[in-house]
């Protein structure tokens, strides 16, 4: 049996079709690795800068919700399409009030400096000196207020019961503006494009109390879920008690009363009108006399 060759039109033996069958060749692994890494690496740095980035947790502020040395998701992208919410746990770019809050950090050696820059690209290195993630409390508008007569925290005088916050401040400490010691604080109106923020353990945190809102344009993304170390997987869902404010804020107002009819008496205007008749009949009466 003969070996069919490829012709074209006319009958002819074609040679370029004949060399298209022809398997490619295939590029040797050590070619390939290197640029399938170059297009991970692409590919992570596109995500981390766009869509998701990882976080690592260097202090105290947030336990028992999160831990030193957790690594939480950050998605990047939900608040361009809308502003934080209540209860939701954000990452932010803190302001010059803001101050540094990582636990015991040695200064970094070069090959360290490295480390952290390749992994700053990729999102798994540590946090900015001014990366701060706290819990949204109170949106543009909102009134924040602690405390209650049960020492909570209220937002446009609904009282949040916060389960999540297990070492909270002292009541009895004095205020200190440059502080965060006391508990209570004046009532807050937080201003138009920013945001209240504390921190789930209160007795460490350095937060809106005393440092201030925080502009929503500083906003980084909001952390959702923790993805290491893998005991500690879990969401991070806004809590129940929010849904009581957010009830508050869609109570509608109440409706302004009925107006009351005006009850006019009708002796006086039927006495009136008697006697507008009376002097009608009168002056037509004079009228006729003039003129007879």
């Amino acid at each position: 049996m003969g070996v069919v060759q490829p012709v074209d039109e006319d009958g002819a033996v074609d040679p370029w079709r004949r060399r298209s069958r022809r398997p490619r060749r295939q590029m040797p692994l050590w070619q390939e690795l290197p640029l399938l890494l170059i297009v991970a690496f692409c590919l992570a740095v596109l995500i981390r800068t766009f869509l998701l980035q990882a976080f690592f947790i260097p202090s105290g502020s947030m336990e028992d919700t999160l831990l030193v040395g957790d690594r939480v998701l950050v998605n990047k992208v939900v608040y361009d399409v809308r502003d934080p919410a209540r209860g939701e746990v954000v990452v932010f770019r803190g302001t010059d009030r803001w101050a540094p809050q990582v636990d015991g950090v040695p200064e970094p050696g070069f090959l360290a400096k490295l480390g952290q820059t390749l992994g700053d690209l990729v999102g798994v290195s540590r946090p900015g000196e001014k990366d701060f993630i706290k819990r949204v409390i109170g949106i543009p508008g909102d009134r924040v207020a602690c405390c209650d007569a049960q020492g909570r925290v209220t937002v446009n005088g609904a009282a949040l019961d916060e389960s999540y916050v297990l070492r909270d401040s002292p009541l009895d400490l004095p205020p200190d503006a440059r502080e965060c010691r006391s508990r209570r604080f004046d009532e807050v109106v937080v201003p138009p494009g920013q945001i209240f923020v504390l921190g789930d353990h209160r007795m460490v945190s350095q937060d809106a109390r005393c440092q201030g809102p925080v502009p929503i344009e500083n906003v980084v993304g909001r952390a959702f879920l923790v993805v290491w170390p893998s005991s500690r997987w879990s969401s991070l869902p806004v809590p129940e008690t929010f849904a009581e404010v957010d009830a508050v804020v869609a109570a509608p107002a109440p409706a302004a009363p009925a107006p009351v009819p005006q009850v006019v008496p009708l002796a006086p205007l039927v006495g009136a009108g008697w006697l507008v008749a009376r002097s009608g009949r009168s002056i037509r009466a004079g009228r006729r006399r003039l003129h007879s």
